[in-house]
């Protein structure tokens, strides 16, 4: 255990050494923590104008059922996976902090792009972590794409060993189904999710993570 602990050490000690890599890592940081402090007014925002409802010929045939306990145990036990791993080694810190950043930031564009209501037999989403980011009013309005799909997602996206991928892109699976049973998310929102958290995770890896990342 203890040559393990040192390997992350030595690790994370010879990427620090890279002035390139150092800058990386704070300007990442910073922007992650900027977002989650603008997130409850953005949300707040949203959550006063009108939308659209869509008539999800899949959602109206699924009962709706209170399943938040089991997406709360998903999401958290695949994020302190991917923060475990990130202790580990620098470079998926580095990738999911970055792909991170895009995607809150392409989430708000989407969501202000495509203003929806809430799906009928909605219920609330009961995670007291995640909802601390959103503001002292439950949000039902962040609609499109899936913030709890597209984040698993993520992770699945940036985890390396095989079976970390499998247990994260299972999640992911899991997740969005949970979702929709609980009506807090159309069909189309969780299909998308996928497709736009793989953009922003090559996007992140072709602008900033493989960039003069050895200077």
């Amino acid at each position: 255990m203890s040559q393990l602990a040192d390997s992350f050490r030595d690790k994370w000690k010879l990427a620090w050494q890279s002035p390139i890599f150092r800058k990386k890592i704070i300007i990442g940081v910073f922007l992650v923590l900027v977002i989650l402090g603008f997130f409850p007014l953005f949300f707040q925002t949203i959550e006063k104008r009108q939308g659209i409802l869509l008539h999800d010929w899949i959602l109206v045939r699924i009962p709706s059922y209170d399943v938040s306990i089991f997406v709360f145990i998903i999401i958290w036990a695949t994020t302190v996976l991917i923060l475990f791993r990130s202790v580990q080694d620098p470079d998926i810190f580095l990738q999911f902090i970055w792909a991170y950043v895009f995607l809150c930031l392409l989430r708000m564009i989407s969501i202000t792009l495509i203003p929806l209501d809430p799906p009928d037999k909605l219920l609330p989403m009961i995670d007291p972590i995640s909802n601390a980011f959103y503001g002292k009013k439950y949000i039902t309005k962040d609609l499109f794409f899936s913030g709890h799909t597209s984040s698993i997602f993520l992770i699945f996206l940036c985890l390396r060993k095989k079976t970390d991928k499998i247990f994260a892109l299972i999640s992911t699976i899991i997740a969005g189904i949970l979702l929709l049973i609980q009506h807090v998310h159309y069909m189309v929102d969780v299909i998308a999710a996928p497709f736009f958290t793989f953009l922003v995770y090559w996007l992140a890896k072709k602008t900033v993570v493989n960039r003069n990342v050895k200077s």
